[in-house]
């Protein structure tokens, strides 16, 4: 289907110059003099081949249909993981690119989504928010003010999130996971 370029989003699959492509991130791009135009950094399906494409925002291109199914990750090998669809049990593999930076996140027994293009898996998607363990938390700047000092910690997992003062080593915690931000400490 036919669809502007200003309404492309990560996720999305498209067709262009024949081959199909993931959009993994998407700008506006609001120049001083001249038209606005988008940026689009995308990621081929079959080869994994990262690369960008600018277009007018009203310019149109073919969107692709996806279909999604909730799956559980079985283990990660090296650059693959492995998954099982929870409704038909089948189990599959799929490079681990497919989530794009949010790789990082994914853990053995976790729902994600995957999306499919005619049955074959385009994207992986983690849950929007991973609760983790605090590895290692810089300590506490002495005269900062409470509302603006965030420090630098370190998850188990080995991202980096900048979190309050309060957090300390050991601390379990909520991050987002598009951007590796901190949401709120874990209730369990």
């Amino acid at each position: 289907m036919k669809v502007q370029a200003n309404t492309l989003r990560p996720g999305h699959v498209i067709e262009h110059q024949g081959r199909q492509y993931a959009v993994t991130k998407y700008e506006l791009i609001l120049p001083g003099k001249g038209n606005a135009f988008i940026a689009v950094d995308m990621r081929d399906v079959q080869t994994g081949v990262k690369t960008n494409e600018r277009w007018r925002t009203a310019e149109t291109v073919e969107k692709l249909m996806t279909d999604e199914i909730t799956c559980t990750l079985l283990f990660s090998e090296d650059d693959q993981i492995t998954l099982m669809d929870t409704e038909t049990y089948d189990q599959f593999a799929v490079p681990k690119e497919l989530a794009g930076d949010a790789a990082v996140f994914l853990a053995d027994g976790m729902e994600v989504m995957v999306d499919r293009v005619e049955g074959n898996p385009v994207g992986v998607r983690p849950p929007q928010h991973v609760t983790l363990t605090v590895a290692e938390a810089d300590a506490v700047v002495k005269g900062q003010t409470a509302s603006s000092s965030y420090k630098p910690a370190l998850m188990e997992n080995g991202v980096k999130v900048m979190v309050p003062p309060f957090v300390e080593a050991g601390a379990r915690i909520v991050v987002h996971t598009a951007d590796a931000t901190y949401v709120e400490r874990a209730k369990d």
